[in-house]
């Protein structure tokens, strides 16, 4: 999106180097990657990133309101509701796509947020091999709030490790081997020395967690949370402690943000990047042109459950109108040059918030299907997950 980065990156773009690329990240860390990474990065001008900035802004001035903060407390299950919910979460995700206004410029529609860690540690590493691998300026940077390398490093350490022996802390998942996110986890591993558990191997004595190490028992007193609950049972995944007992243990972040900042506040959130939205529950009347809409589960992760063709039909076999919304769909750019067609581009804005809000990083995903994710871009290139560079 900055014209003469692009141009010079696709004119010298070679397709060596970019398998060898993918070679290195594939081997840096004890997990390969299991998703298609894109021959990319974006190059994010400064009127677009003001334009996203303002949009981050807006929206984190209704999520901190106490009114939303009321609404919210209705977004929790009760059987996943977890005690002592902390007063933010640590972590924050923002996604944008990139759509053209009415006076055919870039901007930002709110696509999701979610109050739930990202691949924070993952996408230290992807710059770093972009850097290495690919003739780039040396004064772009995916990071915000002038951080670079370092100071990104070691306020990711504070939040998830802070003052706490990393032997004590643990990344928490549900079979982390089988997560196509793993590499992050080994990232994450790598950083900061802390283990991957998986829920089910964690062990509970009254109030206190334990995990076995080397046919060591360690105590927990620090979990970096990236198990949603309802995924457990689901799965119907076994485990031998209640995340809803009064635990001495630390939760980063707390699980109740995975649902009181999520989906179900895009009907409660205004503005001119936010599309229009309802909860399906709510809607007196349904919209004649269901064209213009895609439907939603509040709980799911990761595009599961979304429904880009809907009809009255659907909708009217739905025996749970209450856990979907109806959310306007959002007609994303023809946006990065490529050798063939352009993409379309969806970016992650990654917040840290420990005393306030702080956007410290970024994500990106690419496209070329009828929507993002890997069944939608098959034998396509220059799709998938990468990263926003700006000055």
């Amino acid at each position: 999106m900055i014209p003469h980065l692009r141009e010079k990156f696709n004119s010298e773009f070679k397709q060596e180097t970019y398998n060898n690329f993918l070679t290195d990240l594939n081997s840096i860390l004890k997990y390969p990657v299991d998703f298609r990474v894109a021959e990319t990065p974006i190059f994010l001008p400064d009127n677009l990133k003001s334009e996203i900035i303002i949009a981050c802004n807006g929206l984190l001035e209704q999520i901190r309101s106490d009114n939303f903060k009321i609404k919210s407390q209705e977004a929790i299950p009760k059987e996943f509701e977890v005690p002592n919910t902390s007063n933010h979460p640590e972590f924050l995700q923002i996604d944008f796509a990139i759509c053209r206004n009415a006076n055919g410029n870039y901007a930002p529609k709110l696509i999701e947020l979610q109050g739930f860690p990202s691949v924070y540690s993952y996408q230290f590493y992807l710059h770093k091999l972009f850097d290495e691998y690919y003739n780039l300026d040396n004064n772009l940077s995916p990071y915000f709030s002038s951080l670079d390398d370092d100071t990104y490093k070691q306020k990711l350490r504070n939040i998830i490790v802070g003052d706490t022996n990393p032997e004590n802390v643990i990344l928490l998942e549900i079979q982390p081997e089988k997560q196509k996110t793993r590499i992050d986890f080994s990232a994450t591993e790598e950083l900061f020395g802390i283990t991957t558990v998986s829920i089910s191997d964690v062990i509970q004595e009254g109030k206190k967690l334990y995990y076995q190490k080397a046919n060591k028992k360690i105590s927990i007193e620090r979990i970096y949370n990236r198990v949603i609950f309802d995924e457990v049972e689901r799965n119907n995944v076994s485990f031998s402690f209640d995340f809803r007992d009064e635990l001495d243990v630390k939760w980063v972040p707390h699980p109740n943000w995975f649902y009181l900042i999520s989906k179900y506040s895009l009907p409660m959130l205004k503005g001119e990047c936010v599309p229009d939205c309802f909860f399906l529950n709510n809607l007196d009347t349904v919209p004649d042109d269901l064209t213009r809409f895609v439907l939603k589960p509040l709980f799911s992760f990761a595009g599961h459950g979304v429904d880009v063709d809907i009809t009255k039909e659907k909708l009217e076999a739905i025996t749970d109108p209450e856990n979907y919304i109806l959310q306007q769909k959002i007609e994303y750019a023809p946006v990065i040059k490529t050798p063939d067609e352009y993409s379309k581009v969806e970016i992650r804005m990654m917040f840290f918030w420990d005393e306030e809000p702080l956007l410290v990083n970024n994500l990106v995903r690419m496209s070329k299907g009828k929507m993002m994710g890997v069944d939608f871009n098959k034998n396509k290139t220059w799709v998938g997950s990468s990263l926003a560079l700006h000055y």
